[in-house]
Parts: structure tokens; sequence; C-alpha cells
């Protein structure tokens, strides 16, 4: 089911009912770009801690915006069986305030959502609205002072703007008091600024929306146009106005409220855009994040981490995408002698995901994702004991198996597998590294380095000293020592810490010079003895 502005609100009250209902959620995002490239040394690489990563991340999403959010509420009934309502929501960023919104695309990222269908119009025409908690307060304040404005920059919004008022100020001219007019053809959050400009720019008009797209207009008197201000049936009222323009923000908090487990896929940077768009700007200090988004959400399951250990433990095939493993899961026989799997039914209003695949449709990867979940704790279930399973295992049963996978959430290339959101990370453990020496060809750097050896293999590159550069891969070809052994200037060698490390050499140098000095002063003292 896809939402806009314009359905969103009368939707809120259902969409609260069902996730207090429901089992768990599960959520994906579509973004306007994933890192930035016009920040240096934002790349990830296998170098980087669950803190260096952060920093990163944190400069990217700052840069980049939501264009869509895939919300699947899975609801357990009372056979084995459970029924998912899955919801596309186009999102944008709220207009109406002092500041307007930057962000940033990225050409492939918007290339790579175009091939796959994504209706930009939908995002730029119908987003539903968000801010979080900083910019909720500053709209709060200008709300109170009456300073507040609207900031549509789409041209669209605009030019249905500019016709409103033309429209008005043509008929205001003749009209008497107690006149109307209807103003049409306006969606969900053009009504409301076409409200709240009219109120600011004519006191003596008056606006009532009439649904079905349409505002009514009056022509009142000044003093009527303050009665109907204070009255309780204002449909801009300052707390309608702030509702509306917190938008998505509202189901947001319903989440945060219900505290269902939370379902995602390498969820990492879902976790950073849910903080910084709907909470609060993403903070500096990495330990404070993850202490947020425990407070927030304090049952996190990434479907990433858990199949990466069904993987190991019941010889699944190897997958390298949400889509191959609900594809395997739920083809392969890998599970004979247990009960059936829950049967997993899409709701009426989603019925086109059972019939088509849609990747990277935020909803469908939702989908996809609770439905690997549950399908993955079965299995693990299945075979985690002896015992006969019973027929109809309870989502808690589910979650007690995954237990040590719970707030682990996947660390796409790095020093450890996962971000632990309950406790301490595991230390960091690199891959063997390569150490590069080089002779004879000054001015090298990382990046030269780097397209020397990725015909060999992928190699993230951190120079180690001004003629050294150390080499990490997840896994690397031996062909890479046997080819650079007797290259002119670049010799390769396996990275061993004592003889490699600059604290090792600093360390054995101070020590050369104390023993040097020791030494001489020995002789010294035993040459004035004699």
């Amino acid at each position: 089911m896809e939402v806009g502005a314009e359905g969103f609100a009368w939707r809120l009250p259902r969409l609260r009912r069902r996730i207090l209902r429901a089992a768990f959620v599960a959520l994906d995002m579509e973004f306007t770009g994933l890192h930035s490239t016009s920040l240096q040394n934002n790349e990830p690489s296998l170098f980087d801690s669950p803190a260096e990563r952060y920093v990163k991340v944190r400069q990217s999403v700052r840069h980049f915006t939501l264009v869509q959010l895939g919300l699947a509420i899975f609801s357990k009934e009372k056979s084995n069986k459970y029924v998912v309502h899955s919801y596309n929501f186009f999102l944008f960023p709220s207009t109406l305030g002092v500041r307007d919104v930057e962000f940033t695309l990225s050409a492939s990222s918007i290339q790579f959502l175009s091939h796959y269908g994504f209706d930009y119009n939908k995002f730029l025409k119908d987003g539903i609205p968000y801010m979080n908690e900083e910019q909720e307060k500053i709209l709060r304040q200008h709300l109170l002072a009456g300073t507040w404005k609207v900031c549509s920059t789409s041209n669209v919004d605009r030019d249905v703007l500019k016709k409103a008022i033309d429209e008005v100020t043509s008929w205001i001219a003749a009209a008497k008091e107690e006149d109307t007019m209807i103003l049409q053809d306006l969606n969900g959050y053009q009504m409301l600024d076409v409200q709240l400009v009219l109120r600011q720019a004519l006191e003596n008009v008056w606006t009532e929306p009439l649904g079905d797209m349409k505002v009514m207009v009056k022509k009142v008197t000044p003093e009527h146009r303050q009665l109907l201000e204070n009255s309780s049936y204002d449909h801009c009222e300052k707390k309608l106005v702030l509702l509306s323009a917190r938008g998505f923000t509202n189901l947001f908090q319903i989440l945060v409220k219900a505290k269902k487990p939370l379902v995602g896929h390498n969820m990492l940077m879902d976790l950073m855009h849910l903080h910084d768009k709907f909470y609060r700007p993403l903070p500096e200090s990495y330990e404070e994040f993850k202490r947020n988004i425990h407070n927030l959400f304090p049952v996190i399951i990434d479907t990433k981490t858990v199949t990466k250990y069904v993987q190991k433990k019941c010889l699944f095939p190897r997958v390298s995408s949400l889509l191959e493993a609900y594809a395997v899961l739920s083809s392969s026989n890998l599970n004979p002698k247990g009960p059936p799997c829950p049967v997993i039914a899409l709701a009426s209003g989603c019925s086109r995901y059972a019939e088509k695949k849609f990747p990277h449709e935020a909803g469908y990867d939702a989908f996809l994702c609770g439905s690997v979940l549950l399908m993955s704790a079965h299995l693990l279930l299945c075979r985690s004991t002896d015992d006969a399973v019973e027929a109809d295992p309870s989502f808690s049963q589910y979650l007690t198996v995954l237990a040590e996978h719970v707030n682990k959430v996947n660390f796409i290339r790095g020093g450890v597998s996962s971000i632990n959101f309950s406790g301490e990370d595991a230390p960091c453990r690199h891959p063997p590294a390569l150490v590069v020496h080089v002779r004879g060809w000054p001015g090298l750097t990382e990046r030269h380095i780097y397209h020397e050896f990725k015909a060999h293999c992928r190699f993230d590159v951190r120079r180690l000293s001004k003629n050294q550069f150390i080499l990490l891969s997840n896994k690397y070809k031996q062909l890479v020592l046997r080819d650079y052994r007797h290259h002119p200037h670049l010799q390769v060698s396996v990275y061993r810490h004592w003889r490699h490390s600059p604290s090792v050499k600093c360390l054995l140098q101070i020590s050369g010079i104390v023993a040097l000095w020791s030494l001489l002063a020995f002789a010294l003292g035993g040459a004035r003895s004699c």
C-alpha cells in the first residue's frame, strides 16, 4: 500500500492499532545517496572500528535524506499464521518553518532507484513531511511568536499558492461579508499551506478544509476572524499545524512507544537516519548514539546477522542479497522433519507482493525482511532441540532462539562482524595484512597504491610510514606476493607487527640508544678507573 501526504493523516489511527497488535515490525529505507564522495576519506574501510565508521556514516546521513520508508507490520493469528500489512511511505522534509532543509542527491543512487521503477514525482509532490525534535522546537517557538513561514521550494507548490492568492484577491474585492468561494485540486499538504498563507496575507478572510481536495474561503470582518481563530474548531490551530508539519514523525513516535521488536537488514544506516530525521540530530559520540537507539528500540534484529549465522549452522547456501535469502528459505527443504514454517499471508491491500517481485521498493523489502526473520527463526528453533517442536510456536519462542543475535547489527567491511546496541562491541580483529615497501618512486599516495593493486584483489590501503603502506583484504591471493617479488619499486610482504609497526620500531630505536649510552657510560667509567 502506497501512502503519501494526502492520505497519511486519516490512516494514522489505523496504523497505530495495527502496530499495537503486531508481533513485530520490519522496515527498510531508500535514500538520495549512501556515501558522500565530496568528503575526504569517507569510504567504508576494513581498517574502520565501529566508532570510526560511525563518524564517516554520520557525515553522509547529514548530507542525504530519505525518499521512501517501508514498514511491514507482522501480526500473529491464532493458528500458525502471520498476516502482513506492508506500506510504502513517500517522505519529504517539512517545508513549514523558518529553516529550509537542504539535502544532496547522488547520481548513482538516483539512477539505481529509477532503474527499479521508483516514482520521484510522488516523493516530490506528495511526500509526507517529517521533522526531528530540534526542528519541532524551533517551529513551536515561531508558531507561538507568529513568525512562522512556509518554505515551499517546489515550483508546483509555488504555482498552486500563487494561483490561490490571485483567485482570492480578485474575488474578495467585490465580495460581501459571509460570501464564500471554493479552491479546488489541492493535495493534503497544499491544503494547509494555502490556508496559512491566505490567513497571513489577508486579515478579512477565513478558511476551512472541505475534504476532497477543496478549501472554502469566506470573507469576514477582522473581529469575526479573531473569534473564529480562538474557537476549538479551527483547522489551522497551532497544535494542528504542528501535528501536520510533524507528519511521519507522529508514526515514528507510535513505533517508539509501542516498543515492538524492530527488524531490518544491514540496518546501521537505517537506524542512523531514524535517529537523525525523526528523533534528534546524530550526536558526535558513537556511544551516545548506541544508547539513544537502545532506549528508543530495546529489541532490534538484523536479518543479515541472523542469516550469516544460519549459513554456518544449517549448511545454508551462500547468498548475497535479501531477495536471495528469501528465495532459498522459501523453496529449500532445509527442515524436512520439523513442523512447517508459519504461513505468511499478505493482507488484501498488499497482495501484489505475492504475485511479483519488487526489489528495492521499501515496502517489499520490509516484507522480505520480516519473512526471512520468521523462516530463519523457525529453522533455528527446530535445530536447537532433539525434542519435537510444537506445531504453533509463539513469537517469544523465536525471540529466545534468536537471543544471541538480538541488538547485534551487521557491520559491513570492518574490524568487527557486528555492532552491539545493548553492550560493548567485540574487540576489532582485522584480516591478515600485507605491507608494501616503496623504493625509488617518490610522491606515491594511498590512491596510487589502490589503483596499482586493484586488479589483483579489493584492498583497503592505509599509509604506515613515508615509504610503507598497509593493505587489508577479506581474502588476498598469494599471487600478489609472487607477482611483486621482483618489482623494481614495490616490495610486498606479509605484515608482522614486531617488524613493521612504527611504534615498535620507535621503541627499538629508543632501546638501542639507551643501550648504546649505557655501554658508552660503562666504557668511559671503566677507563677512568684504570
